[in-house]
């Protein structure tokens, strides 16, 4: 097989790309097809680790704005994403991969705590480490938790895995005419007012000079394919 331009990579999957066509929750078969773009990954020899939103099961944001005190949404989200990883977990095993789930938040009985030595050590000896709770902070996405992580395991580019297919000038859906980038510089994005990820995010990954490749996990090999150093969504670089 091909040999991947990447030897570890930070997999950023949203909560909502496990509801399929579904309208809430996790949908067994969406999230089978999921961990098979991923073992595609594994078999190239990739170490992976996953960070997995929650918006799917509890979205914070929304409900902060509606009157819910924002920490104590953010928490309930957090659980969303533990939630989620094992899923996740469970849809791997039976796949054949071998992972295992970290916590930002104690619940000891369900997963174990997110230890940076440990999670790294996992990764060496080939186990896909699903990372769960965000930073463990409320006020912070996932998209920072993932930018974070992703620094902390030393991991050679963070892809957000979406629904779309790439970075656009405007939202695809509503402007079909909308423009869409395959590769753009950093500062770029900051001159555009493209839509990537939240400010924190982007600018951890910006300041410590990590690649972003944005792209739909849905289509068959895109994962594949970015690894390989193929045109495929888009690359955000320096």
């Amino acid at each position: 097989m091909a040999k991947s331009k990447y030897n570890r990579i930070l997999l950023k999957l949203s909560g909502e790309a496990l509801m399929g066509k579904d309208a809430f929750g996790v949908n067994p078969e969406t999230v089978t097809k999921i961990v098979r773009e991923i073992k595609v990954a594994k078999d190239m020899g990739v170490e992976v680790a996953v960070v997995v939103g929650g918006g799917n099961i509890f979205r914070g944001v929304a409900l902060g704005a509606a009157g819910m005190d924002r920490a104590t949404a953010d928490y309930m989200g957090m659980l969303a994403t533990v939630m989620n990883a094992l899923a996740l977990q469970d849809a791997m095993k039976h796949e054949g991969l071998v992972s295992r789930v970290q916590s930002a938040i104690n619940i000891d009985q369900i997963v174990e705590p997110y230890i940076r030595g440990k999670a790294i050590k996992y990764l060496e000896e080939k186990r896909i480490v699903i990372f769960a709770a965000g930073t463990g902070n409320p006020f912070f996405t996932t998209d920072t938790a993932a930018a974070l992580r992703a620094m902390e395991i030393n991991a050679q580019i963070m892809i957000k895995a979406t629904k779309v297919d790439g970075i656009y000038s405007d939202d695809p859906v509503k402007n079909p005419s909308a423009t869409k980038y395959t590769n753009v510089s950093f500062d770029e994005v900051i001159q555009k007012n493209l839509k990537v990820m939240d400010a924190t995010a982007f600018t951890l990954c910006r300041d410590q000079k990590l690649p972003i490749g944005v792209i739909d996990i849905f289509k068959e090999n895109a994962l594949k394919n970015i690894l390989l150093g193929v045109e495929e969504g888009t690359l955000v670089n320096i």
